[in-house]
């Protein structure tokens, strides 16, 4: 049988199609810009009860900044200081972070894979932080500066992540003190997408400054953001000297910096899910307040992490209802204040990537969609609370996050005309399958994912019954050997390499040194 030539001068015909589907596809989604309606839970009587309750919080109880450098900053903004417990009056609070930018455009290494975030744009970033990780043979053991690669090289291939992030996993043949050096430099080299800096230690966040300087530019980095920060708060009420310091790293260069209350809640919050927004939205304004102390117009993301405790073992939980809720409430806070937000996304406590695994990351995923999160962290590999990042889990949570960005790009309406007219066309009783909008349409109509099985269970059977793990751990080892690497440019490879040198002659190896550094 023979294509007919109207076959043919469509795409070049079945077999260009069929090339075109079996094709690698690393190109990276655009970042998500919605067109989805917010999942908004309180009107705006309890927003506004939420804000009173948090500048009663901020200026009754006040936040305790133990860090010298920031309590002078605020003497002098005119913040009442009383030892090392700040009152903010809620004017200054809201002069202050009227100045953050609603929303800004992150500069990659690759300007085609610039993202635009805050408002209605957002972008998928994967986990961080994990002690140990499941590897390309699902065993859990500790990783090394090739496992970190192998996690920036998958980001930098999965179409729906739009960041490299930073130390998806910790590197433990690499020494404590240096390994910032060497966590940034990855994510620089194995990835051009935008990634994120170590935020440690002030100096740790002062080193990455400089090498994304070599990198970029100084002068560039004044006017464009180029890598994230995060700044992690002591909930309840507590920013210490560690986070304060790497906080004026990055805002003094002009760089976004996340502030992150760091919630349990029912631990270090009330274990009610309202009164726990009002502390954390205290928190969080804060920080915001402060990166605007520091320079004023720095870009700063309003930023948490949600957990909530069991009552029963004390143990933090993922996927939960009151998750949900806060997320949706946090959401309406950051627009009510006007600035970009941060969550986290497809959190899980399963020690395996099972059934449990699943329902609590798309239970997440779901609420960070609906809430309308602008920097979803930790959006691929999250396990064992974080414990360890999953290579499988890695892959399925990246599709994943591919099925929310089409969700929340909203019902389609280019083609509705041609649509209607193959209805037309067909009539009753007929099928779409050959017809030409179908054709046209097949890929993009529907979102097929590669690593769930919709076979009959005869033809799952026949091919080997294999169950998503392995699906998804034989996709990630493909990857791995199509990548190829974007090259850095010779000189600034050059450089970075000469300054991780110099800096690592500096800083003493011994691990327990680090907190000095």
């Amino acid at each position: 049988m023979t294509e007919t030539a109207r076959e043919k001068g469509r795409s070049g015909g079945r077999v260009a199609r069929q090339k075109k589907r079996s094709a690698p596809n690393h190109i990276m989604l655009p970042g998500l810009k919605r067109n989805f309606p917010f999942c908004e839970v309180m009107d705006e009587e309890k927003t506004h009860r939420i804000d009173n309750a948090s500048m009663s919080i901020l200026e009754n109880i006040g936040v305790v900044f133990r860090d010298e450098i920031a309590l002078e900053d605020w003497r002098k903004a005119g913040a009442d200081v009383r030892g090392e417990r700040v009152y903010l009056d809620r004017n200054l609070v809201r002069e202050l972070i009227k100045t953050i930018p609603t929303d800004f455009t992150y500069h990659a290494r690759d300007p085609n894979k610039n993202v635009r975030l805050g408002g209605n744009h957002s972008i998928f970033v994967p986990m961080t932080g994990a002690p140990f990780l499941r590897d390309l043979d699902d065993v859990r053991r500790n990783p090394t500066l090739d496992d970190l690669a192998m996690f920036h090289k998958l980001a930098h291939m999965l179409p729906a992540m739009h960041s490299s992030a930073h130390h998806i996993v910790e590197p433990y043949d690499h020494p404590i003190s240096q390994r910032h050096l060497r966590i940034t430099y990855s994510s620089m080299k194995h990835s051009n997408k935008t990634f994120m800096g170590m935020t440690t230690s002030p100096k740790n966040a002062e080193d990455v400054m400089d090498m994304c300087a070599i990198l970029f530019g100084a002068d560039y980095m004044e006017t464009h953001p180029v890598v994230t920060g995060n700044c992690n708060g002591n909930s309840p009420l507590v920013w210490d000297e560690t986070m304060l310091g790497a906080l004026r790293a990055f805002s003094k260069r002009n760089q976004p910096i996340l502030c992150s209350p760091f919630v349990l809640g029912g631990a270090n919050t009330p274990a009610s899910v309202a009164p726990a927004i009002a502390q954390l939205n205290a928190e969080a304004l804060s920080a915001l307040a402060y990166t605007q102390v520091v320079r004023k117009g720095s870009p700063a993301i309003y930023g948490h992490y949600l957990a909530t405790v069991s009552m029963k073992s004390g143990a933090p939980m993922a996927g939960t209802p009151e998750i949900s809720l806060m997320n949706f409430m946090i959401g309406q806070m950051a627009r009510y204040y006007g600035v970009p937000w941060r969550t986290s996304n497809t959190l899980g406590g399963a020690k395996t990537f099972d059934a449990q695994a699943g329902y609590e990351s798309a239970t997440t995923l779901s609420a960070t969609i609906h809430a309308g999160a602008n920097y979803i962290w930790h959006s691929a590999g999250w396990n064992e609370a974080g414990m360890h990042c999953s290579t499988a889990k890695f892959i399925v949570d990246a599709e994943q996050c591919a099925m929310a960005h089409r969700m929340g790009e909203g019902p389609r309406w280019d083609d509705f005309d041609e649509g209607m007219s193959a209805v037309s066309d067909i009539g009753p009783g007929g099928h779409y399958l050959g017809h030409p909008h179908t054709l046209e349409n097949f890929e993009r109509g529907f979102f097929m994912p590669e690593m769930f099985d919709n076979n009959s269970i005869e033809q799952w059977q026949a091919e080997g019954g294999i169950e998503i793990t392995e699906r998804a751990l034989s996709h990630a080892r493909k990857l791995l050997s199509e990548y190829q690497e974007p090259k850095l440019d010779e000189a600034k490879d050059e450089e970075l390499l000469a300054y991780i040198a110099q800096r690592e002659r500096e800083i003493p190896a011994a691990d327990e040194l680090n907190q000095s550094y």
